[in-house]
């Protein structure tokens, strides 16, 4: 099979489509036939060796993917050769196979096309694992998402609409933001020229939950922007790694801050993240509610072009890989 492999840590044209040795599953594990995979800010970091995959897990780059199963290995009951899904990954997914753990399989939901589900895990298990099972977002709160047109960002949006609460978005120019609108936004802030914390606080009396994307940058106004009992989710670190925060603002509002990643957590845990998507989440992909968003679909042999674009900001939604030509 052919795959993308790193000739070395570096910028985008150190990727290279080269021909690896096939992936064999072992018990408790699926091989697929991929269609497509998507692109994540992670990968960039692992082509710059910054960010290894988990011992045992393949050096390929590539978190998410769709796809036709292959083979099952031992003891893997409930899916069949032929079934079209798609599957969170701790690496692999730039390939034309790939092999999976079971528990961390999806069903292609309702009306999705299979490439545009390639789009959908990883954006899923991250949205629905830390505003949902951790912050508890619930109808009638307000949730700032910071990033709103990226991929987490825009399935964000939709998440919080179909649970009855208040969108609030950043975003770093007027078309993007209209765009977060059009997905059903309720408050848009200009990064660049807009203080979130006064508009947050102005329009919504602060924020619920905050699910962000910066770190270190934002870390103290994001506890400024947050109400009473506020929930501040951390899954990112664009803005830096190391802040300073004001304790005595976080005890004042009874406030809770929480970082968290989906790629190192242990098997069974993924494994409960993707069955609670599939159980909360995916009747909601079903009926329209929720919807992947797609903004690029490149042939996966060009991964340099992908990486490009995602550096560059210039692309609103999820930038797909499709596996076949």
């Amino acid at each position: 099979m052919y795959a993308i492999t790193i000739r070395e840590p570096g910028g985008p044209e150190v990727l290279e489509w080269t021909e690896v040795p096939d992936p064999s599953p072992g018990p408790g594990e699926v091989l697929l036939d991929v269609a497509a995979s998507a692109v994540n800010r992670a990968d960039l970091l692992q082509r710059q060796g910054n960010y290894p995959p988990p011992p045992g897990s393949s050096e390929t780059i590539g978190l998410e993917c769709s796809g036709t199963i292959a083979e099952l290995g031992d003891g893997v009951e409930g899916w069949q050769v032929g079934d079209e899904v798609c599957a969170l990954l701790a690496g692999g997914g730039y390939a034309e196979r790939v092999v999976v753990p079971a528990g961390q399989l999806l069903p292609v939901p309702g009306e999705v096309e299979l490439l545009a589900a390639a789009g959908l895990p990883e954006v899923a298990c991250t949205v629905w694992a830390n505003v949902v099972m951790h912050a508890k977002l619930a109808e009638g709160q307000t949730l700032l998402v910071h990033g709103g047109a990226g991929g987490i960002g825009t399935h964000a949006i939709q998440v919080g609409k179909a649970l009855g609460a208040t969108v609030a978005v950043t975003a770093g120019s007027a078309e993007r933001l209209d765009r977060c609108r059009q997905l059903g936004a309720d408050i848009t802030i200009n990064y660049k020229e807009q203080d979130f914390v006064e508009i947050l606080h102005a329009e919504a009396k602060g924020a619920d939950v905050i699910l962000d994307n910066m770190g270190a940058k934002y870390l103290q106004r994001n506890v400024d922007a947050l109400r009473a009992d506020g929930r501040l989710v951390i899954i990112g670190m664009q803005g830096g790694v190391k802040g300073e925060l004001n304790i005595g603002s976080l005890l004042g509002k009874r406030a809770s801050v929480f970082a968290a990643g989906l790629r190192w957590r242990p098997l069974e845990q993924k494994a409960e993240v993707v069955a609670s998507v599939r159980e909360g989440l995916w009747p909601l992909v079903e009926n329209g509610s929720v919807k992947p968003i797609i903004g690029q679909v490149v042939p996966m042999a060009e991964a340099a072009s992908a990486h490009r674009m995602l550096e560059e900001g210039s692309v609103f939604g999820k930038i797909l890989l499709t596996a076949k030509s």
